[in-house]
């Protein structure tokens, strides 16, 4: 029937959707009499294994996808952390590796690379400096005076016998101090490490050394044992002025081994780690005993020391003595710039005895270190140097500045500074070369030399007076006229041959000292005014041997010569001597025969005392390293002041000479004769003299 056989049909599709068994087709029947009946849906869900029971379970209450989010993020971390630390191992792994193979030979762990010894001797065989690279004798740890390691440990690694080369706690203390003070104010490095650096790596700051730095502390742990390390670390490390290990330190400033040191001298040389050149004992006391408190703090929390000795090793501060003398460091330094100049001598360890005198030496300290107390503050002042020679050109003393520790420029030999009238000698000296002499009578007015106009100091003028007058008052339009009348070349050639190195500009200016010369110098130039007319080379090396005695250089004198005439020395020295009787310099006057000049600057920027007795020759100049203004300073105030001082204290003891003199002769009827038959010479026309004062400085005039 019909209805019965579509209702067949419908069952066996219904049973082909569902997956029910299939009837078998009867043969005969065609195929396009199947019922097809059959959604696509369900097709396709029938042709997937499984499919069916996966939409029954979705229809019992299937989850959303919503939850399986964070299972399938947790899954996804997981494997990133994982591959991250896989990658940062394999990196990690590389970058050792790397450093370690590009590590620095350890095979010379016991050997050292040293510069010459300079051993810098004063002229009664006393130590002023040892400069160079100076190693003690290695001690073993027994033999250090047992304060020694104490304080070191308790200053630099507390927990040294502890850790394996790193110290992590010590890293993360310093990390936190530096962050709360927003820079480094405290390092975390182990003395493994210090000791690393110093055997095999450079000071640089990167990070590629301190990878290294730390795989060579830690192969330093394995290698060695703890008191093994500690004891190369004290042997090795630099202690400041040259020096390298604990047994050098101790010598070079307390003179004696490291196994006898004090608690004290223990602190000293252990606070030395920080800075080696700031808490140096020769560069400044107060700063190394202050450093030694804390480190004797430091020692009281480490439980080596208790507060009492402490406390008693504090009092040593107060009479700390330091080996050598930290205010001849600029004659030292200055004597071994010269070491080059003689041959053989730069390439081994040498000891030069020099020419300074220890006694006139503590004077020219004290002079300088009293005038800059009493006077710099309200005068404005803030430096000093003063340069002190014997008649043949030795240096008995000399002062580059106020502290050596707080800086080392040497404002004796290493300044350029404007003169002023401390150059006037020069130009005197040319003019009595021309004939003129001290006798000779000038006007002192208002002058005009092309477009420049140069006046007095005091903007006073005073007339007629003699040549003599215009030096001891200082003059300056007389010192102009007779520069004039000599020739510029003339004055320029007669300070070069009386010791003048500098360049000289061929001014008229040049007779107010404008052109910058150097102390020392300066100095060297009023020898031959001293000494009777001969020329000087300043001079500190008197005699140098190696380590094994033998002589390298022995002075044997030099100098250019007689250069000014006896009779014109005389003149000189009796014009220079009436600058210290009656004219600007009398604050420079001495119980003795003395002579000087005074120089100051325009705007009082410098202030010269150049000055001489039979014995010495000095000079002081005061002034500023930025070249501002000091307070009216003039070169017959304080400098002739602190002249003065040295002077007395340097001659004390030495008995009064004459200074130089003109030769007596007499003169022949022939020289009569023939001096009564030569034709007279006439005076060169004078400078002319203008009606008006000219008020306004300028820049060339120089002041006084």
């Amino acid at each position: 029937m019909p209805g019965g056989a579509a209702g067949d049909a419908a069952r066996e599709g219904y049973r082909n959707a569902t997956g029910a068994p299939l009837r078998r087709h009867q043969a005969g029947r065609p195929m396009s009499d199947r019922p097809l009946r059959v959604d696509p849906a369900e097709r396709i869900t029938a042709a997937i294994p499984g499919a069916r029971r996966r939409q029954g379970r979705l229809r019992q209450g299937r989850r959303p996808r919503s939850a399986r989010r964070p299972r399938r993020l947790v899954r996804g971390f997981f494997r990133f952390t994982i591959l991250l630390l896989l990658w940062a191992a394999i990196l990690g792994g590389g970058t050792i590796g790397y450093f370690a193979l590009t590590l620095p030979d350890t095979s010379q762990l016991g050997t050292s690379l040293r510069r010459p010894t300079i051993t810098i001797l004063a002229e009664d065989g006393s130590t002023l400096a040892s400069l160079g690279d100076l190693f003690g004798e290695p001690l073993s740890l027994k033999q250090m005076s047992p304060f020694l390691p104490q304080a070191v440990i308790a200053t630099e690694d507390r927990r040294f016998y502890s850790h394996f080369g790193i110290d992590p706690i010590g890293l993360v203390r310093a990390a936190v101090i530096d962050l709360r003070a927003r820079h480094v104010v405290q390092g975390g490095s182990t003395i493994s490490q210090q000791l690393a650096k110093i055997l095999f790596l450079t000071p640089e700051r990167s990070l590629a050394r301190k990878i290294r730095e730390t795989l060579l502390a830690l192969w330093l742990e394995h290698r060695f044992a703890k008191d093994q390390i500690l004891e190369i670390y004290l042997n090795r490390v630099y202690l400041g002025a040259g020096t390298y290990g604990v047994d050098a330190a101790a010598h070079r400033y307390f003179d004696k081994s490291a196994a006898k040191l004090t608690l004290f001298e223990s602190a000293v040389i252990a606070g030395l780690l920080k800075a080696p050149t700031r808490f140096s004992p020769a560069n400044g006391r107060d700063r190394a005993v202050a450093r030694a408190s804390q480190v004797l703090a430091n020692m009281v929390e480490a439980g080596f020391i208790n507060a009492a000795d402490s406390s008693g090793a504090e009092k040593q501060g107060s009479a700390l003595v330091v080996a050598g003398r930290p205010g001849s460091r600029y004659f030292a330094d200055w004597v071994a710039d010269q070491i080059r100049e003689f041959a053989g001598a730069g390439d081994r360890d040498v000891t030069i005895r020099t020419t300074l005198d220890p006694r006139l030496q503590a004077a020219a300290e004290a002079a300088i270190a009293d005038v800059l107390a009493r006077s710099g503050p309200k005068n404005a002042v803030g430096q000093g140097a003063l340069v002190a020679l014997s008649s043949d050109g030795a240096v008995r003393a000399m002062v580059g500045g106020r502290d050596y520790g707080q800086s080392q420029f040497n404002r004796t030999t290493q300044a350029q500074r404007q003169p002023g009238s401390a150059f006037k000698p020069f130009v005197y000296l040319a003019g009595l070369e021309t004939g003129l002499r001290p006798s000779d009578h000038f006007v002192d007015a208002p002058i005009r030399v092309g477009d420049w106009q140069p006046h007095n100091y005091t903007n006073r003028y005073q007339g007629d007076m003699t040549m003599a007058e215009g030096l001891a008052q200082s003059i300056n339009t007389i010192a102009v006229q007779i520069a004039e009348r000599a020739g510029i070349s003339r004055v320029i050639a007669t300070a070069n041959r009386l010791g003048i190195t500098s360049d000289l500009a061929k001014d008229a200016s040049i007779a107010l000292g404008t052109n910058e010369v150097n102390l020392l110098e300066l100095v060297s130039a009023y020898a031959p005014l001293a000494n009777g007319g001969i020329g000087i080379l300043a001079y500190g090396i008197a005699e140098i041997r190696d380590s094994e005695g033998r002589t390298v250089y022995r002075r044997a004198g030099s100098g250019p010569g007689p250069v000014v005439a006896r009779e014109l020395v005389g003149m000189m020295t009796d014009m220079l001597a009436g600058v210290v009787g009656h004219g600007t310099g009398k604050s420079a006057a001495l119980p003795r025969p003395a002579a000087g000049k005074t120089g100051t600057t325009q705007e009082y920027r410098d202030a010269w005392f150049i000055g001489y007795t039979a014995d010495l020759i000095a000079g002081v100049w005061l002034g500023n390293d930025d070249n501002s203004p000091m307070n009216r300073v003039t070169g017959g105030s304080l400098p002739a002041l602190a002249w003065r001082n040295f002077m007395l204290a340097a001659t004390s003891g030495m008995p009064i000479k004459p200074l130089p003199t003109t030769p007596s002769s007499e003169e022949s009827p022939l020289d009569k004769l023939l001096g009564w038959l030569a034709p007279s010479t006439p005076p060169p026309d004078p400078l002319a003299v203008e009606a008006w004062r000219y008020p306004v400085p300028q820049h060339r005039d120089g002041s006084e």
